[in-house]
Order: C-alpha cells, then sequence, then structure tokens
C-alpha cells in the first residue's frame, strides 16, 4: 500500500495553495506531502479561480499569496471570511513589512508569513492556526502596526467601541497582551495565571467583542486605542 493510499489520519488539516507561481505552489505542495496530517486538496494561480473552487471543495486553511492577477490576496481572503464558517488564511508575503500585510489580516487572515519561510515554520503556521491561534510573531506585529500607525486612530483619542465596555478588568489586560503577540503560555507567565485560565479569557473576549481569532483581537485593540502603536510592548 503506498502512501497515497494509506488511509487518512483522523483530523487531517486539508490545505489549499493559491499563488501564480507555479513553482512555489509545487514546493509547498512537496513540504506537505510529507506530512501525515496534512494534504493540498486544491490548487489555483489566482483569487477567482480560488473562489470558484472553494464553492466544491472543503478546505482548512489557505496559503494566500496577495499579487495576482484577475483578484489580489486582499479582496480573496475578505471575500471568503465573509462567508459562513470559512477556512483559516494565511497571508504569503514577499517581504516582512508588505504593505499588503496589515490589509491582509483586517480583511481576516489569521496571520502572514514570508514566501521563504523555513519548512518547519510554514508547517507549524499551518497546524497553529487550524488549532484556532494566529500566526504572526509578536515583534513582527509591533513592526507592522508602528509602520502603519498613520492608517489608525490618534494616541489622544480614548478607546472606541461599543463592546469593550463589556470586558472585565482581567479580560482588558490579557486582550492588551494579545495584542502585543503574546501566547497564551507567554500571558501565563506574565499574569500568573494557568494557560487553561488564559485559553478561557481569550475566548470570553472573542465572543464579547464578536471576533474570530487572535488576529483580529490584535487589529482591534490598535484601531480603537485600546494598545497604541509604539508604546505597550
Amino acid at each position: 500500500m503506498t502512501a497515497s493510499e494509506s488511509p487518512a489520519p483522523a483530523g487531517r488539516v486539508r490545505v489549499m495553495l493559491v499563488d501564480d507561481q507555479v513553482l512555489l505552489r509545487t514546493g509547498f505542495r512537496m513540504v506537505l506531502a510529507a506530512q501525515p496530517d496534512m494534504e493540498v486538496v486544491a490548487e489555483a494561480g489566482d483569487g477567482v479561480e480560488a473562489l470558484q473552487v472553494l464553492r466544491s471543495t472543503a478546505v482548512d486553511v489557505i496559503l494566500m499569496d496577495v499579487r495576482m492577477p484577475k483578484l489580489d490576496g486582499v479582496e480573496t481572503t475578505r471575500r471568503i471570511c465573509a462567508e459562513p464558517d470559512p477556512p483559516k488564511v494565511l497571508i504569503l508575503t514577499t517581504f516582512d513589512l508588505d504593505e499588503y500585510a496589515f490589509s491582509g489580516l483586517k480583511a481576516g487572515a489569521s496571520g502572514f508569513l514570508l514566501k521563504d519561510v523555513p519548512p518547519g515554520e510554514l508547517l507549524a503556521a499551518i497546524r497553529s492556526v487550524h488549532n484556532g491561534d494566529a500566526v504572526v510573531a509578536p515583534s513582527t506585529t509591533r513592526r507592522l502596526l508602528d509602520r502603519f500607525a498613520p492608517m489608525l486612530p490618534s494616541a489622544n483619542t480614548e478607546p472606541q467601541h461599543k463592546e469593550l465596555g463589556r470586558l472585565t478588568d482581567r479580560e482588558r489586560e490579557v486582550m492588551m497582551l494579545v495584542a502585543q503577540g503574546l501566547s497564551n503560555g507567554e500571558i501565563a507567565a506574565r499574569l500568573v495565571l494557568s494557560e487553561a485560565t488564559v485559553k478561557t479569557h481569550v475566548g470570553r473576549i472573542l465572543t464579547k467583542l464578536g471576533l474570530r481569532d487572535r488576529v483580529q483581537v490584535v487589529v482591534l485593540a490598535y484601531e480603537t486605542g485600546l494598545v497604541r502603536a509604539g508604546g505597550h510592548g
């Protein structure tokens, strides 16, 4: 029995590759094919094709290029994430501070990766977003948001979001640390809490604010002024 004929392991992550560079898709496909818990179920060379394929293919995680013909990755991500129960999207960028990265996160992406990401980091990122975590390194988050600070509210403005008032003091504290890019484990160590307790707090924050994942927490925290670019962290 060949590997392709062997039974698929439970919980296998179904991945879609969306990029107009065939060689890049081939490289990613080879890396993913070697993993027992992943499989590439679809590919597309542009956003229009990706949307068409998704109508008939179940996908868990999408690796999405931003610069593509017909429909770019940001708008494609926005349309995908507007659908009920959408797959997770990881934006692929050429540069660490690609101007599309922040737009991709706002559009609903769960994080972004450099196209030359080492295989181990690529696989870890796919598994992380599949499990509901964000993939934006703390240092990159801060530099990204510092760069795009002019697009965000003035530091003199008070936090504005009608649901922020529903958060407890502890939840606001956790939210601010999430916004700085800290993992649940790092937040637990900082606040002297168990990781399970932090995960519970994060879940309540997402529910109260109507947010999908940690990346949306980061964006909202900066947009509302709860955390200032260049300030905390």
